[in-house]
């Protein structure tokens, strides 16, 4: 069985049980499963457009409208009901995908060089100081959750696909892609709005 984020003792289907949607067919699913995977497809080939360095004058407002995007599939997720399993696991997602994590990251920091660091408060209720942390790194973290449901929906198995992301955005990449579009609309703001002082008159 694969371990959820978190490790050993990660979500299971029966954790969530609070307005849950239990024994949904996978037609009822369908549409939003194939919506999100879409989502989740162009997400990745655009972070490894960007990080094989084929969008070096846009790469920030390329990487804003992705997550955007992104974003806007994991609040549907969000808002929809709970998925919950028939089982009381997570079927093993099979054989590692094709993405490699680790150059998309390598290559994500090397195009954002000069404005991966950034200080976020992590979670607005809980924290009172910021954290440091990188665009690169949240950028990758949000592309390894989407990799692991993908390789659910493309196994045929909705449910299993729906359950993963939908969790995983609660707990995970929700919180990392939410973070990274914050400051990548601040570098963006930054770049439109601030401008040089022009020297005073004599």
């Amino acid at each position: 069985m694969s371990e959820s984020p978190g490790g050993p003792g990660g979500p299971r289907a029966s954790d969530r049980t609070d307005g849950t949607a239990r024994g949904e067919g996978a037609d009822e699913w369908q549409p939003l499963a194939d919506r999100v995977a879409q989502h989740a497809r162009d997400f990745l080939d655009g972070l490894a457009a960007v990080a094989r360095g084929e969008s070096t004058d846009e790469t920030v407002p390329l990487l804003l409208l992705e997550t955007a995007q992104m974003m806007l599939a994991g609040a549907q997720l969000g808002a929809s009901k709970d998925v919950i399993l028939p089982s009381n696991w997570e079927p093993d997602v099979g054989a590692d995908p094709d993405v490699d994590l680790d150059v998309l990251r390598t290559g994500l920091a090397a195009q954002l060089a000069g404005c991966d660091e950034y200080a976020e408060i992590f979670d607005p209720y809980g924290d009172t100081q910021a954290t440091p942390f990188r665009l690169s790194d949240d950028l990758a973290a949000v592309a390894a959750d989407l990799v692991h449901g993908l390789q659910h929906h493309e196994a045929g198995r909705t449910a299993e696909a729906l359950w993963w992301w939908q969790y995983a955005y609660v707990n995970h990449w929700g919180t990392h892609g939410g973070a990274a579009m914050r400051a990548l609309h601040s570098i963006v703001a930054h770049a439109r709005l601030d401008v040089a002082e022009e020297p005073a008159a004599r």
